[in-house]
């Protein structure tokens, strides 16, 4: 960090206008210009934004800023661009929106390469065409597939496929110093350094004794060989800290034939905690579990008995509400079925019987599915737990915060975000953390600030007590050793 300290932080400073130039020369005069007013992240501003047509491109990007001492931060569709920390420095954005395109997907291949630029739903659009898909559905619109991988964004379909690194089988991503390296089932090298690959199996291996910066790669992920696709998961959620991603590798499935919604409406979390062992204890393979739990709108205040007439009736009242089972209780379970068309109708009678009268089967998905509950401005949460404790844990958000605070996710496998008020001080917000996480150290879970207000962000501890930050800053000391990549956005200020 010393060589980027003693940059100035102006684009006016002598040589600005020869980078600028050569990011030209890179990229084409249309795609490379100082940066604007929208582009930052996170709050902290870019000096400049590069848009290389290719990886060649866009590893000269790279060279470029190891030879000015510049720091890069890759950009995809910017749907994430405010989540995590601030970096600690932002000269230029490399924008990945020309590193775009789907390839290797002919009708029954286990797999597709694509593009770290590539939206999502053109992706989808693309293999939808030969019947597949990608097992990935993450919230953000709009998204590319690389900003997903960066983050480790998953939908509701993490239930039955896990996060989208799961679904990983390779990479090909730019290392710090603008090397092109190809990790994964295909290939190995180790952390981006020209490595032999040696012995057999998928992927190779790579040996463990080779020294490097932060003990070598064994440092990592400990003794014996390491398998290329470990490394390849590492850029996983990194955020852009370890590397540029360029293309992913994905594993693709057969669209089904068959989609069943399982709607119950639900009141406490307690009640959901019950309802989801339920359906866990039945093997009906459900997709997803979605929980959806809004903060009730109160009736008003009226010396009324509550079955009068004139209240009784209302769709917000409890007792209408559960008579009809419908989107007006105090929640949502979400169960999604999918197969062939008979099999699943087959499992949704089984669920109904199961979950009881009030369970509603649609052929759509509500409005909120796959959706946040937060929005800007808010302070989100990620709370990850088992999911027998799910329920303390949205108990102790509510103690904590006061009243309830709206939560949504995927209750099958104990992730749910919350949204606290973005008008709440960030020594509140600090309060309510450290009374989650209390409860949640107990428990093998933990609360993760994904995003937040800038007063919030810079005053609160975003990740909490993280057991694998000496492993990640061995990496970002192997892979960054002069912190030129997205320096600061990592856990530890790394």
């Amino acid at each position: 960090m010393a060589g980027m300290a003693a940059a100035a932080s102006s684009t006016d400073r002598p040589g600005a206008l020869e980078i600028t130039r050569r990011l030209a020369e890179i990229c084409g005069p249309p795609f490379a210009r100082f940066a604007g007013p929208a582009d930052e992240v996170a709050g902290r501003p870019a000096r400049w934004v590069a848009v290389p047509g290719g990886p060649h491109a866009a590893a000269e990007v790279l060279r470029l800023a190891a030879a000015h001492d510049l720091t890069v931060v890759p950009r995809g569709a910017g749907t994430k661009i405010d989540w995590g920390a601030a970096p600690a420095q932002l000269d230029i954005m490399l924008d990945t929106g020309r590193l775009a395109g789907v390839w290797h997907e002919p009708q029954g291949s286990p797999t597709a390469e694509v593009g770290a630029g590539t939206p999502l739903r053109a992706v989808q659009a693309t293999l939808e065409r030969t019947g597949q898909r990608l097992p990935v559905d993450p919230p953000s619109p709009g998204a590319t597939l690389g900003g997903v991988l960066a983050a480790d964004e998953a939908g509701p379909l993490r239930q039955r496929h896990g996060s989208p690194c799961a679904q990983l089988v390779g990479v090909r991503y730019l290392d710090a110093d603008g090397e092109l390296v190809s990790l994964g089932e295909a290939g190995a090298a180790l952390l981006g350094r020209a490595a032999p690959v040696v012995g057999g199996g998928s992927g190779g291996t790579v040996p463990s004794g080779r020294a490097g910066p932060g003990g070598g790669a064994a440092a990592l992920f400990g003794a014996g060989d390491l398998p290329g696709l470990d490394l390849a998961r590492l850029l996983c959620g990194s955020q852009g800290g370890l590397g540029v991603l360029v293309s992913a590798t994905m594993r693709v499935q057969a669209v089904p034939a068959g989609r069943l919604w399982v709607t119950r409406p639900v009141w406490t979390p307690l009640e959901v905690h019950d309802l989801v062992r339920t359906v866990l204890a039945a093997r009906l393979d459900p997709a997803a579990i979605e929980l959806d739990l809004p903060v009730p709108v109160p009736l008003p205040r009226r010396r009324v008995h509550p079955d009068h007439p004139s209240v009784s009736g209302r769709p917000d009242h409890p007792a209408t509400a559960r008579r009809a089972g419908g989107p007006a209780a105090a929640g949502s379970l979400l169960v999604l079925l999918e197969g062939g068309p008979a099999d699943v109708v087959e499992r949704a009678e089984r669920l109904v019987a199961l979950l009881g009268r009030e369970t509603v089967v649609s052929h759509a998905a509500p409005e909120w599915w796959g959706r946040y509950p937060f929005g800007p401005g808010d302070t989100a949460l990620r709370i990850e737990v088992p999911i027998s404790d799910l329920h303390a844990a949205v108990y102790a958000l509510r103690d904590a915060a006061g009243g309830p605070v709206p939560i949504r996710g995927s209750a099958g496998v104990g992730t749910v975000h919350a949204a606290l008020p973005g008008a709440l001080a960030p020594d509140r917000v600090a309060s309510i953390l450290a009374a989650v996480r209390g409860v949640l150290l107990a428990r093998q879970g933990r609360c993760v600030v994904v995003a937040a207000p800038a007063p919030v962000r810079w005053a609160v501890d975003l990740w909490g007590e993280l057991p694998t930050l000496p492993r990640l800053r061995a990496a970002k000391e192997h892979l960054d050793p002069h912190q030129r990549l997205a320096p600061g956005r990592l856990p530890g200020g790394l």
